[in-house]
């Protein structure tokens, strides 16, 4: 099953796994979970980042 992808750098969708010699991310948000278990992760790297 291909999954639909955007490119990081032009934000072209594509199904390819690179375009422009980047690494392509999913365009949707991961599922809402109460036991996030990364929540702590993103909230670090967000404070960092900001």
């Amino acid at each position: 099953m291909n999954h639909i992808m955007k490119c990081s750098k032009c934000g072209k969708y594509t199904l390819e796994a690179s375009c422009c010699s980047k690494k392509t991310v999913s365009p949707r948000p991961p599922k809402y979970s109460p036991e996030d278990k990364y929540a702590d992760y993103r909230r670090k790297y967000k404070e960092l980042n900001a």
